[in-house]
């Protein structure tokens, strides 16, 4: 494909370039297995000594087209797709850590992923210490250990709304020999590329903006390349060492930058599965085609709803960086420029009951647990999402109590507000 395309181009088309005579549109090879003439085809395939496909937990030419798309959108040199953004992050990280291991992460991040880095990696020896995203590059160097493994973050934090200085943490990361992990899930690389502020790694749950309209679950992990694996090979033995799985092929001589994508599809996959099915990546596939349609709309439409409540007087708080009073606009205007996502934070005047009456009185705008598709939804992270968590870690989190996520669609924004209007005026 032409190089330099635009973004908009790159996702209608990139990914899935037919050649003669093949079908225009992506297909689905809805195929567990594939067939080979002889032997020794399929041995090389099992040695990694030949590119290919023999089995769908591995690699499927579905997922592989889908894949593509969002790496060459992303800026990277490759990806893999996963069965959800959950598994993206346990694989991102898996795929470089181990029992002893240690990461440090922005306590500023998805409920899920902060029981996922705090509770279930901890039980698999891979521990991690949270530290405010806020905080001056000597204090985020104070949290690294010298079995730290690598930084993570996320660009728009969720639910809280912050923005991460992307540049700031790859410093710190980059200082210490550890590459950087974003997970770029609601600005999309519409609105950010982490990987040209510094980032090594991206993961998405393609479940939101991505897919945009709620149809599958799925995430994916991006590779820049940009992180020299061997110049620090003493602290990533998985990927500069010999594999015994694999006659003792080590990863970064033989695949070079596809290193660590390469090891994570050979070996994680192979062991751990959590691929998508072929006629989810379709279906993500159709969404990436309107992606760069529908991040400009659910700005637009989440700016005019963050300025109607920021005006309010029933409205203690707003978070969203498109409003110059938010202590992230400038952020926003450096790494988010054309808009940050539909998805805001907020806070009623009154107690917990106040958002619980003022979200029960919606009528358009529905309580889910889903957010960033096309439809506005709502949800109470500490009535949900973060349930899980202690009012500590709640605070720890930046969780209020009174804080309302709400992911605003496509629909007519004058519709929203007379929905949200009507709810205001019951609470």
């Amino acid at each position: 494909m032409k190089k330099n395309l635009k973004t908009s181009t790159l996702c209608v088309q990139a990914g899935w370039e037919p050649k003669n005579g093949e079908p225009r549109v992506l297909p689905i090879v809805q195929s567990t297995t594939f067939k080979y003439d002889n032997t020794e085809e399929m041995a090389q395939l099992f040695d990694l000594k030949k590119e290919g496909y023999f089995y769908s937990r591995l690699q499927n030419p579905t997922n592989d087209a889908v894949a593509k798309k969002i790496a060459t959108l992303e800026g990277g040199i490759g990806a893999v797709l996963t069965s959800s953004g959950q598994a993206a992050n346990f694989f991102a990280i898996f795929n470089i850590c181990e029992a002893g291991d240690h990461v440090v992460a922005s306590n500023e991040i998805y409920g899920g992923t902060y029981n996922l880095f705090g509770v279930t990696l901890k039980k698999l020896g891979i521990e991690c210490t949270f530290v405010n995203q806020d905080a001056t590059e000597e204090e985020l160097s104070a949290a690294f250990r010298p079995n730290t493994k690598l930084m993570f973050g996320e660009t728009i934090s969720n639910p809280g709304c912050n923005v991460l200085d992307i540049e700031k943490f790859a410093r710190v990361a980059h200082a210490h020999g550890v590459p950087l992990v974003v997970d770029n899930t609601f600005a999309t690389p519409v609105n950010c590329r982490p990987f040209e502020w510094g980032c090594d790694i991206v993961t998405h749950s393609t479940t939101k903006y991505m897919d945009g309209h709620a149809t599958q679950v799925g995430g994916v992990v991006v590779d820049s390349g940009n992180f020299d694996w061997d110049a620090h090979a003493d602290k990533f033995p998985g990927l500069c060492t010999p594999d015994e799985s694999y006659h003792g092929l080590t990863y970064t001589k033989a695949f070079g930058k596809m290193g660590y994508i390469t090891k994570l599809v050979a070996q994680l996959m192979r062991d751990l599965g959590s691929i998508p099915g072929p006629q989810n990546s379709f279906l993500l596939n159709l969404g990436l085609e309107t992606l760069h349609l529908r991040m400009p709309q659910h700005c637009r439409n989440a700016q005019r709803i963050a300025e109607f409540l920021s005006a309010d007087n029933r409205v203690a708080w707003v978070h969203y960086a498109g409003l110059p009073t938010d202590p992230n606009h400038a952020k926003a205007q450096k790494y988010l420029p054309n808009g940050s996502c539909g998805v805001m934070a907020f806070g009623l005047k009154g107690d917990r009951e106040t958002a619980i009456k003022f979200m029960d009185s919606l009528q358009l705008i529905a309580i889910v647990t889903h957010v960033a598709d096309a439809r506005t939804c709502v949800l109470h992270p500490a009535s949900h999402t973060h349930r899980q968590l202690s009012d500590e870690q709640l605070r720890e989190a930046g969780i209020a109590h009174d804080l309302i996520r709400l992911s605003v669609g496509i629909e007519d924004a004058d519709d929203l507000l007379d929905d949200i209007k009507q709810a205001l005026d019951k609470i």
